[in-house]
């Protein structure tokens, strides 16, 4: 069989259902990303037309990725995750600095997110690392060394700052590590920390005005535990809605009026009136607020479509995992799914004020270069397994 007709036969074992989820949802991205530009004479006016463009190089990464031998990753899977190192180390110095955060490297104009790289690059290193090859005792490494490796990454996006990014590596690797066999009693107790942790973040935030701590003590006090200003009026926020409307809470009440205002069936397509009078903000409409601006002009029908395909992603993924043909295969497909998951549940939740309003993208929906084509290469690794199957 030459390579051509391989190539094909690769293809024609496609799960296509998950295929026409990312194709109906990177449709849905652009229209919504034109519609939640169109009124405008800016930089914004035309995302709608890159976004094209980079929906058409991630499908070619998509089917790159699928006629790839995921197995061959072994090989590479260190050099991916230096590189990803090295990218974000390289941003922290050599930036581009916007909206008061390192996180873009410009390359000939177009800026490109190390983050990105990076929830990708530790997937592929943890999938390597928790399956041993065929032949070899299987035994799995040190707990805290897989987290070292989630951690370092994940203390270096923190850095730029975006934890919202940062917050996704946690979930992905505790997802992949209870899928390899690890103990759960130290899993538990890792995820029951994590939640303490969050609380005590809460805590120390409500508290320290609670008390009569003075404006001085109290910056001492959130340096002292490396809280930065944005990050702790966005929590404030959260816990007293009613807390500057007018300031640091406005895109989130606007998004929680878009999202409430659009009934069940929308205002129409191009007739959201919180985006076209610009109360939700032009910076956020198209990319971490997408969400808002479907619910309000398709109502609660369009946005139960954009969850049920999000949904279909995590349902083919997790069927590609469980009839994968070995180890490796079942826990990239998993910790994939992890990614995209907490992505869509994080930035749903935050646009209906369930969570902290963190900046987070909507998984192929977003207008993002970088996180599209990530997106796309990782869920056609998932293709790449699911098309090398046992049985087919």
């Amino acid at each position: 069989m030459n390579r051509r007709s391989e190539f094909l036969l690769l293809l024609s074992r496609m799960n296509w259902l998950m295929l026409a989820a990312v194709l109906a949802l990177m449709t849905i991205g652009i229209i919504f990303i034109h519609s939640a530009t169109h009124v405008r004479e800016d930089v914004t006016s035309g995302l709608y037309q890159k976004q094209i463009l980079w929906a058409l190089a991630g499908l070619g990464a998509y089917v790159a990725a699928t006629l790839f031998d995921y197995r061959k990753l072994r090989d590479a899977a260190w050099w991916i995750y230096a590189m990803a190192l090295i990218l974000l180390v390289a941003v922290l110095f050599f930036g581009t600095r916007i909206y008061g955060a390192r996180r873009w490297l410009m390359f000939f104009g177009t800026g490109i997110q190390p983050s990105e790289l990076g929830k990708l690059a530790v997937i592929v290193l943890a999938a390597c690392l928790l399956s041993p090859p065929a032949g070899k005792f299987e035994r799995l490494p040190p707990l805290g060394w897989m987290l070292f490796l989630a951690g370092v990454p994940m203390l270096l996006v923190l850095k730029e700052p975006d934890l919202g990014s940062a917050l996704v590596y946690a979930p992905v690797m505790l997802a992949m590590l209870f899928v390899a066999g690890s103990a759960a009693r130290p899993l538990v107790i890792l995820v029951l920390s994590g939640l303490l942790l969050v609380f005590l973040v809460l805590g120390v935030v409500a508290l320290p005005e609670k008390i009569g701590m003075s404006p001085e003590k109290q910056e001492k006090f959130f340096r002292a535990i490396h809280l930065t200003e944005y990050q702790r009026d966005r929590i404030e926020v959260f816990l007293d809605p009613s807390r500057d409307p007018m300031g640091t809470g406005w895109n989130k009440r606007q998004s929680e009026i878009s999202v409430g205002s659009g009934g069940l069936t929308g205002k129409g397509f191009r007739k959201g009136t919180q985006n076209i009078l610009g109360f939700l903000p032009r910076t956020v409409a198209p990319t971490d607020f997408i969400f808002s601006v479907i619910a309000e002009e398709t109502g609660f029908a369009g946005a139960m479509t954009v969850i049920g395909l999000h949904g279909v992603l995590a349902l083919c993924g997790l069927y590609s995992a469980m009839a994968a043909r070995d180890k490796m295969g079942r826990l990239l497909c998993v910790g994939v799914v992890t990614m995209v998951f907490t992505h869509a549940f994080v930035n749903m939740a935050m646009t209906i004020g369930l969570l902290p309003i963190v900046g987070i993208p909507l998984p192929l929906v977003s207008y993002g270069g970088t996180f599209m084509v990530i997106t796309l290469s990782a869920l056609g690794l998932v293709q790449s397994v699911h098309v090398r199957r046992p049985g087919v």
